[in-house]
């Protein structure tokens, strides 16, 4: 069944990665520290350090050819629904490597709407059926059916998530070790799940 907002045309009609990333440092440039309050203060750097890392992937990635040519063979019309916001560190994280997998193929279009402002569609993919978290990738066909959803973090992360609280550490420790697993992972766990996700959906189609 094609949900409401498909029909309506709300993700088609969402923002495309270079528009969020210009959006993101316009933001960041005409803001003014010195005038913000504490949470607006808080936002601001996120916005900016999630900024440069955001940037830093694109000059770093790299994508084994098996991976790259599971993307490649997607030969129908897919529209990749990212629900995220700029100040979020895991949206940073992983949102450019999802660009720049959907960039692979012609048949693929990514468009992000701003979760704030879409809540409605939020709530229909929450994690563990309670947490707005995000990011959230939503993958339709042309005709609006869903074919997979991934996110926020990848799976391997999200089990370290857990040992590392069961082991006491607070959220100030482990979202230190969150980045740091980023940061040298390289996106390689995700790209591993998209295209297993992709690939699933391929052999599905085609029975």
């Amino acid at each position: 069944m094609t949900p409401k907002f498909f029909e309506e045309r709300r993700p088609h009609n969402g923002i495309d990665y270079p528009d969020f990333m210009e959006s993101t440092k316009q933001s960041i440039g005409i803001a003014k520290p010195d005038e913000l309050n504490e949470r607006e203060l808080n936002i601001f750097n996120y916005r900016k350090l999630n900024f440069q890392r955001s940037n830093r992937i694109h000059k770093t990635f790299k994508i084994e050819d098996e991976h790259a040519e599971i993307i490649k063979s997607i030969d129908q019309p897919q529209l990749w629904m990212v629900i995220t916001e700029d100040w979020c560190g895991d949206s940073a994280q992983n949102l450019p490597y999802l660009y720049l997998l959907s960039e692979l193929s012609e048949f693929v279009t990514l468009k992000i709407i701003p979760r704030d402002d879409n809540l409605d569609i939020m709530d229909l993919y929450l994690t563990n059926g309670k947490s707005r978290s995000i990011p959230k990738l939503v993958v339709f066909d042309e005709a609006g059916n869903e074919l997979f959803t991934w996110g926020p973090r990848p799976q391997e992360l999200v089990n370290l998530i857990e040992q590392w609280k069961s082991e006491g550490k607070d959220k100030t420790e482990w979202t230190t070790a969150v980045h740091t697993w980023y940061a040298k992972n390289k996106g390689q766990q995700l790209i591993e799940e998209i295209t297993k996700l992709v690939s699933q959906t391929t052999v599905n189609s085609i029975y």
